[in-house]
């Protein structure tokens, strides 16, 4: 997959495409009902994404939360997997967040991307204050000559349609399997293992420590999850694991969660290797024990119910 990072300057091969776009966080159902479409539409064109970064939403509101369930690192993985051609992760800046709905077809799809056909959802919004939509977009390419689909939303009978949103409350509330069921994936928190206070050693758990910076934090607590390691010597490499998101309260308490997590039957060195940790099952809440024997008994307990839920 080619990523791209501008709509100018483009070579002739990542032109053309039959594309959809939006900002794909968790890449779920419902977006890659999206991306299906534009791939069976147009079969004999290049496949893309267009995509933003950073999200919008981050750059009208920098002091929010952060609610993002994917990294663009995570996220470009996770569409490659999809077998998209071309990535077209735009720069989302006062440029473009100022430009008109019509403006922003001209210069960025037409004249840059020159996009061939454009798939989205039916409640479609983009360009200045979101004032285009799907009529806008069907007009301009009767115009402009590009083909353009509009999709329903997707979503299970009876209930909403499928979203980000729906995602976060479900990992908010411990629910990792009701977010797979909308993501049709496990939800995963990728990213490099780094220096801990190896306090998890000294107890006879190893942990593989990662940081939650700018992702949306799931319920803490203890997880049964599944490990893909993505670099580094144990790359290629599955394993189950206990993973603690939490801060640590027996110790003091952190100021901000990070995810640790002890790998079943594994002996190496993961420092600076990339990991993917796959949420399956949340197990109970992060608690603070008085002494390190409760604690270890506690952690011991913890292994065995995560080898009879992933069984």
């Amino acid at each position: 997959m080619q990523q791209h990072h501008h709509w100018t300057g483009l070579p002739p091969d990542a032109r053309g495409a039959s594309v959809t776009m939006g900002n794909f966080d968790g890449v779920h159902r419902g977006h890659r009902a999206l991306i299906d479409h534009a791939r069976q539409v147009l079969p004999d064109a290049p496949l893309g994404v267009i995509t933003f970064e950073p999200h919008p939403r981050q750059f009208f509101a920098p002091d929010a939360p952060p609610f993002r369930l994917m990294n663009p690192a995570a996220r470009a993985h996770r569409l490659e997997r999809l077998a998209v051609d071309h990535l077209y992760e735009l720069p989302f800046n006062a440029e473009v967040s100022g430009m008109e709905a019509e403006d922003f077809v001209r210069r960025v799809l037409v004249a840059g991307l020159g996009i061939r056909h454009l798939t989205v959802g039916e409640d479609f919004h983009f360009g200045r204050k979101r004032g285009g939509d799907v009529t806008t977009l069907d007009r301009l390419g009767r115009e402009l000559d590009f083909g353009v689909s509009a999709l329903p939303l997707l979503g299970e009978a009876g209930e909403a349609p499928f979203s980000s949103t729906a995602i976060r409350q479900a990992l908010s509330e411990g629910r990792p399997e009701d977010a797979a069921r909308i993501l049709g994936h496990w939800h995963r928190i990728d990213g490099p293992v780094i220096h801990g206070e190896k306090r998890g050693r000294e107890l006879g758990f190893p942990t593989a420590n990662m940081a939650l910076d700018g992702l949306h934090v799931p319920r803490l607590g203890i997880y049964a999850v599944l490990v893909d390691i993505l670099s580094g010597p144990h790359a290629g490499e599955t394993h189950r694991g206990a993973a603690s998101i939490g801060v640590r309260p027996t110790f003091g308490g952190d100021a901000v969660p990070n995810l640790e997590t002890f790998l079943l039957d594994f002996s190496g060195d993961l420092y600076g290797a990339e990991l993917s940790v796959a949420l399956v099952a949340w197990l109970r809440p992060e608690l603070a024990f008085g002494d390190l024997d409760a604690l270890i008994r506690q952690m011991r307990q913890d292994v065995a119910d995560t080898r009879r839920v992933l069984a």
